[in-house]
């Protein structure tokens, strides 16, 4: 027995990761790729959760100025010598076969499909995401705030997966932590999520360098009882808490959990699914109380100068992508997190030259219009000389 966990920790000694990458200063922590959105012939459809909800986040984002396709970090997917650092090959091997990709993310058609598909079109973006959410513990302790605009698959643990949730990357990224970062000894979670946390819950219950608070509506999914003794700080609420009631027991349960327990780091859990009108949250807090929520927690962790990342967790609601940006807007606006390399570095050449392009004046424009209009004159004169068709082949 000894030699078999002798062995685990010197794969684990060997292992070198590529998903801390090299990142420039002139890039916000925030972390997102095309890679996270699901689509495959309709069939995302066939579960609640907005699957293209990542890549609306970044647009909105984009938009608003805040951010440029230069200026935020594209993660690195995560191979299997990275996942086997919390998931058993016999439980990354299970995935191989569609009907148990099926049961994690509760769309039965997926069973029918080839594996290939199934890795490439379902796991192969949650891969990305779990990427992205390591990478975001080590940005966070580079830069003392970070997120991923993905991540948060809080229901799967080292041997098992559910709720769309096939990869433990809250897991992942604090074993991580604790193996490769130097400083690193105590995590706390705060998972906000509508549902609880069983995935990382059962992962750290005899953990004493984790300490897990769960804010969590207590009549819906996964109703993990067992999971529950991994819970350092429980708040269970009824359905339809409101606003009021709810940023009541943030404020005052994150004030005490870090009373109780000092951190190295917090790993933000920021599901949207408490929603007003989330079919699968069955809360009600308002757009705006979101927003309030993710001020509160960010606030905390920055006046006490402890390193914050979050992962975008559950959410199942069109309008929550909105939200999720608005929120990262609105910590931007109120001074918590801010990149002045980044939000002040030059726009690329080839970037300004596509704006300019836009203005009657610019360059391209003046090309676009002068290739258009010979193309027209061609066009005209070669229908000039086009020849009746014979019908004979």
């Amino acid at each position: 027995m000894e030699d078999a966990k002798d062995e685990t920790t010197h794969q684990r000694e060997r292992h070198k990761t590529q998903l801390y990458i090299d990142v420039k200063a002139t890039q916000w922590p925030i972390i997102y790729s095309a890679e996270y959105n699901i689509g495959f012939l309709g069939l995302e459809k066939l579960h609640p959760f907005d699957s293209a909800k990542w890549g609306r986040v970044f647009e909105f984002l984009k938009e608003a100025g805040m951010v440029r396709d230069d200026t935020i970090i594209t993660p690195l997917e995560a191979r299997e010598e990275d996942l086997t650092i919390v998931h058993s090959r016999t439980y990354l091997n299970s995935l191989k076969w569609s009907w148990n990709v099926a049961g994690i993310t509760e769309i039965p058609p997926v069973a029918l499909l080839p594996n290939f598909v199934v890795q490439r079109k379902v796991l192969r973006p949650f891969r990305y995401q779990t990427g992205g959410t390591i990478l975001a513990g080590k940005l966070a302790i580079d830069r003392g705030w970070a997120i991923n605009i993905g991540g948060g698959f809080h229901h799967c643990s080292a041997e098992r997966g559910g709720g769309f949730c096939a990869y433990a990357d809250i897991t992942l990224s604090i074993k991580f932590l604790f193996e490769k970062v130097q400083g690193v000894s105590k995590v706390m979670i705060v998972d906000l999520d509508a549902h609880q946390g069983n995935g990382h819950e059962r992962d750290f219950m005899s953990d004493d360098r984790v300490y897990i608070m769960d804010v969590y509506n207590r009549g819906i999914y996964p109703h993990d009882g067992f999971a529950k003794r991994g819970i350092k700080r429980k708040v269970e609420l009824q359905h339809f808490t409101e606003d009021d009631t709810y940023l009541s027991l943030v404020r005052n349960h994150i004030e005490g959990s870090l009373n109780e327990f000092t951190p190295d780091i917090i790993v933000y859990n920021a599901g949207t699914d408490i929603l007003d009108g989330d079919p699968l949250g069955n809360l009600s807090i308002s757009s705006q109380g979101i927003i309030e929520r993710d001020q509160i927690i960010f606030q905390k962790a920055r006046t006490r100068n402890i390193p914050i990342f979050m992962v975008t967790s559950g959410g199942y609601l069109k309008e929550t992508a909105r939200i999720i940006a608005d929120s990262i807007l609105n910590l931007k606006a109120v001074g918590l997190i801010r990149c002045d390399e980044a939000e002040f570095s030059d726009i690329p050449e080839i970037e300004a030259a596509m704006r300019r392009s836009q203005s009657d004046g610019g360059l391209f424009s003046k090309m676009k219009r002068a290739c258009l209009s010979r193309s027209s004159t061609t066009e005209l004169n070669q229908i000039d000389n086009i020849q009746p068709t014979s019908n004979t082949r």
